[in-house]
């Protein structure tokens, strides 16, 4: 389970650094926004920048890597280590130490001071 989970650690890393990467070098769309004013541009100001490069395509599926990596190390984290027959939140597995015998929940015993007590009027 461990290599698993190192190995899903490795590509989710590795998948986000190629995707920075990859849209750092993206040519933005509003690069030739300059350019649209006058000096003869090709493209209109904010119009369709026609069909997916190389890059954009790549970067595309870098960030499908990348989430299919975090939603599978969301379920190994969730689905291993025990924390299914303690309950299954941690909300839950915090109340029964605070529940007496009774049912009823008990305040915790107030700490014997080292000093000495300050009178109350």
């Amino acid at each position: 389970m461990h290599i698993w989970l190192n190995l899903l650690v490795a590509l989710q890393m590795l998948s986000a650094v190629v995707m920075i990467g990859l849209v750092l070098v993206q040519h933005g769309k509003g690069a030739d926004m300059g350019a649209s004013f006058g000096s003869g541009a090709s493209g209109s100001l904010f119009g369709a920048t026609g069909s997916a490069n190389f890059l954009s395509r790549s970067t595309a599926v870098c960030a499908t890597v990348f989430f299919v990596a975090t939603l599978a190390l969301a379920f190994i984290s969730n689905a291993g280590g025990g924390q299914r027959e303690a309950g299954g939140s941690i909300l839950d597995r915090a109340a029964p130490a605070l529940v007496g015998a009774s049912g009823a929940a008990s305040a915790p015993a107030p700490a014997a001071s080292a000093g000495p007590a300050i009178p109350t009027q």
